[in-house]
């Protein structure tokens, strides 16, 4: 039994049995270019907290439940100047995740809004954040359907959890029932305690009429646009430009 042979089950003490992946490689580099050992021990280990991170994100990614792989390196800006390019890049340094700050993002449907929310979830993500992406129909239907089952504090405790939550598209229909005070637990149990991105094709001053009441509008609301970015987007779909621009989204 080898050196190498005898390595495994220590490496696997030690949890660190990803470190064989790239033994035999930094063997032979430590022969060929005369390594000192710390330096050949800092690249091994490097090498398992590169494996290690890797596999981090991909968790994060997955837990994000992301549409899709979209970035800010594939937001089109040029097609709509009207989108505030240096404020979406000041936000994608994530800095608003870390002081649990929300980013409302405003405009009709195609301008981008949703592209722009994932993209800063995946930024986000990248940064080392947990991140959980939603449309805001999926999240009420869970929320009424947790009341069913008696799993309400659960249900809610996933929408919490996570250091940033990104709903999509809130507005898009009229909220009833008992979905008013399902947006403001939301709302309530997150601020000041987790980030949140908003997107809705409603302008931030239709918003109070969607909870049905003026107070809970208010307490919603209050907390909402506390320490809240907000980036209003006017211009052309792209998925259905007039000016027969090439869409990209």
């Amino acid at each position: 039994m080898g050196v190498a042979d005898d390595l495994v089950p220590v490496l696997k003490k030690l949890r660190l049995s990803g470190v064989l992946q790239s033994l035999e490689l930094r063997n032979r580099e430590a022969t060929d270019d005369g390594l000192a050992h710390t330096e050949y021990l800092f690249r091994l280990l490097h090498d398992e907290v590169d494996r290690r991170e890797s596999k981090q994100l991909s968790l994060r990614l997955r837990r994000a439940s992301f549409e899709g792989m979209k970035s800010i390196e594939d937001f089109d800006f040029q097609f709509n100047p009207n989108v505030p390019k240096a404020k979406v890049l000041d936000l994608a340094t994530c800095q608003f995740v870390e002081r649990r700050a929300n980013v409302l993002i405003i405009g009709q449907t195609g301008v981008g809004k949703s592209h722009l929310a994932q993209a800063l979830g995946h930024r986000a993500c990248r940064a080392g954040y947990s991140a959980l992406y939603i449309a805001a129909h999926d999240l009420l239907t869970q929320l009424r359907a947790s009341r069913a089952d008696q799993s309400y504090e659960r249900k809610l405790a996933r929408f919490t959890a996570p250091e940033l939550l990104i709903i999509d598209d809130l507005g898009l229909r009229p909220l009833s029932g008992d979905e008013p005070l399902d947006v403001y637990e939301v709302i309530r149990r997150r601020y000041e305690r987790g980030a949140m991105i908003v997107t809705s094709n409603r302008a931030i001053e239709e918003w109070h009429p969607l909870f049905g009441d003026a107070l809970l509008a208010s307490a919603a609301m209050d907390r909402l646009l506390h320490h809240a970015h907000v980036i209003d987007i006017e211009g052309e779909s792209y998925r259905n430009p007039k000016s027969g621009k090439r869409s990209r989204a």
